[in-house]
């Protein structure tokens, strides 16, 4: 109880002081200044915040930003004057186009019931940093340095809280506090909160508001007075969260420096860069950080023209002018991709082809090795393809079903493994991942159905309107296989895959393995791009273990999607192979 008590005794005696952050052009006094550190910078792994109304002198404001890292983002909150701030150095600083919201920790009220399916807990290892910078990454924000963060977070005056899924175990969510009376001895009793993330694909509704409640009830519990935040000005659906919490708008304002990472918020946009899907706009904000100019000519379509002195190239997501029709026509007859690989060395499927006329070849494959895969000669995002076939009924059903996408259709052997993609740019393996069959996770209440229908719109909402889960014919007989009916209720923590193929574009799911894949892997990756003479590609590959040597070619792609193998620098690399003389050393 004697901390409680000490906290009201804080908190009274803040009220009768005029606040520091409340009107921040007023000069604070002498009586407000006393016994508070002065100048006082906090380095967050991932950039440094700068406490303005702790320097006496703006230009000392201006010294501190000046010395931001190259890769990071320093922040300046609570600067007085922040307009003259800008003005000593008009070319290096700008005002954040965000606003403050602060939360009176007096009138805070807990809510009554658990968010139910998110338990929130402080971070407990290394290990949970690693596993915030991934949020971070996956979020596009700036990814911090993890021992600084852990070494941050061993003191009182920085709190990392992270978000779990009851039904998973695996880290959904995160946020970070900071204490300004630990920090430096803040007349007002304040605090502040950073890098809300959670997973926009895997977190269970709630998770946001989860994890900022329970940061508040910390400072509660602590007798401080409020909890502020910046969140950039178009951001309805955070902003909507806080005014729900109770947090409302203060005159605080932040200023930053015009460093690549923050060209967005300072410089004009291009037109049309709102409309274009992730794929695309992963390489448009790679572009623009580097100084590139972005022209987008044709956003439904994802393409963009981009500029750097009096070169251009011209794109479409990561399929550019550098990729010749020739390679191009390579991947888009999986035919002859079979035939490249086999020549190259790579192992593929044993496979026949079919027509809807003429099942004979494929059916003598069939026969011979039990299950196959059907699909079209050409075609991509998974349209027509039939996983697990078995018996001549389900196989000439299969075959007919491929012909309505490509008239010549391919069958192959059905091989047990995970399903990989490589991403291999300009003969460099820069990321790799397992891909797997959208699935639902019960929760003990929710129907089969309504489980996928929930799932499919975070699953859209995560990737804008590119992922979602079809609940067709497909979906239901994959969940008839599983032992279940669409209005069954799964136990809590039971996952139900419901979809038979790997792709995106139906729901599927992807894990980063870059750091552990096997060098043959990566090897025979490399040899099957540099086969087909395509300098951007996505090899898929059949494999029972990414940390073992097997695998199986499936197919190329010539536009694989970028944004889908954060954290690794996939956007950076071809941005690399575009505009070399841009790339950091």
């Amino acid at each position: 109880m004697a901390p409680r008590l000490a906290g009201h005794r804080r908190r009274t005696a803040v009220t009768s002081t005029p606040a520091l952050t409340d009107r921040s052009w007023r000069e604070p006094s002498d009586h407000q200044r006393q016994g508070m550190a002065s100048d006082v910078v906090l380095d967050m792994g991932w950039g440094r915040l700068v406490f303005g109304q702790t320097f006496s002198d703006l230009a000392g404001i201006v010294d501190a930003l000046r010395a931001e890292e190259s890769g990071e983002r320093d922040i300046c909150i609570y600067p007085r004057d922040p307009h003259v701030l800008v003005g000593l150095a008009p070319d290096e600083l700008f005002i954040d186009p965000s606003y403050t919201y602060r939360l009176d920790l007096h009138r805070y009220r807990a809510r009554a019931e658990l968010i139910r399916g998110v338990f929130v807990r402080t971070a407990t290892s290394r290990a949970d940093m690693v596993a915030i910078n991934e949020l971070y990454a996956t979020n596009g924000m700036v990814v911090g340095d993890a021992d600084v963060m852990w070494s941050n977070h061993r003191t009182r005056c920085f709190t990392y809280l992270v978000a779990e899924d009851r039904r998973t175990g695996k880290i959904i969510g995160t946020v970070t506090g900071v204490d300004h009376t630990l920090a430096f001895d803040d007349p007002e009793g304040g605090t502040s909160l950073w890098c809300l993330a959670v997973h926009a694909q895997d977190a269970p509704p709630g998770a946001g508001e989860a994890l900022v409640r329970v940061l508040a009830e910390r400072y509660v519990g602590r007798g401080r007075a409020y909890v502020d935040l910046s969140v950039l000005h178009d951001n309805s659906g955070a902003i909507a969260l806080y005014r729900k919490l109770g947090f409302g708008r203060v005159s605080a304002v932040c200023v930053k420096r015009k460093n690549p990472i923050n060209t967005p918020l300072f410089a004009a946009r291009p037109p049309g860069l709102e409309n274009l899907n992730p794929y695309a706009l992963v390489i448009a904000e790679e572009a623009l950080r580097r100084g590139v100019r972005v022209q987008v000519t044709d956003a439904e379509w994802g393409e963009m023209r981009l500029s750097l002195g009096g070169r251009t190239v011209l794109t479409r997501e990561s399929l550019s002018e550098f990729t010749t029709a020739v390679a191009m026509s390579r991947c888009d007859d999986k035919r002859v991709t079979r035939r490249i690989m086999e020549r190259a060395g790579v192992r593929v499927a044993r496979g026949a082809r079919a027509t809807a006329e003429d099942l004979t070849a494929a059916s003598a494959l069939m026969r011979e090795i039990g299950a196959v895969v059907v699909k079209p000669a050409r075609g991509e995002q998974g349209k027509g393809i039939t996983v697990g076939v078995k018996g001549d009924a389900a196989l000439q059903r299969a075959v007919q079903h491929a012909a309505q996408f490509c008239p010549d259709v391919l069958v192959e052997e059905l091989v047990a493994g995970d399903d990989l993609r490589v991403v291999v740019i300009d003969r460099e393996v820069v990321a790799a991942a397992v891909r797997r069959p959208a699935e639902i996770i019960g929760d003990g209440r929710t129907t089969v159905a309504d489980l996928v229908r929930t799932t499919s719109r975070r699953r859209e909402r995560a990737t804008g309107g590119e992922s979602r889960i079809p609940l067709d014919d497909t979906t239901v007989e994959v969940i008839d296989e599983a032992g279940y009916a669409l209005d069954d209720v799964p136990r809590n923590g039971e996952r139900i895959q419901v979809r038979r193929t790997a792709n995106l574009h139906t729901g599927g799911t992807i894990e980063d393995v870059t750091d552990r894949l096997h060098p043959d892997i990566a090897a025979a990756a490399v040899r099957a791009a540099t086969a087909l003479d395509i300098p951007v590609t996505g090899i898929d590959f059949l494999v029972p273990d990414v940390t073992g040597p097997e695998h199986v070619f499936i197919e190329a792609n010539e536009r694989p999607g970028l944004a889908n193998h954060e954290p690794q620098p996939t956007a950076a690399r071809f941005v690399d192979l575009l505009f070399p003389e841009t790339r950091r050393r």
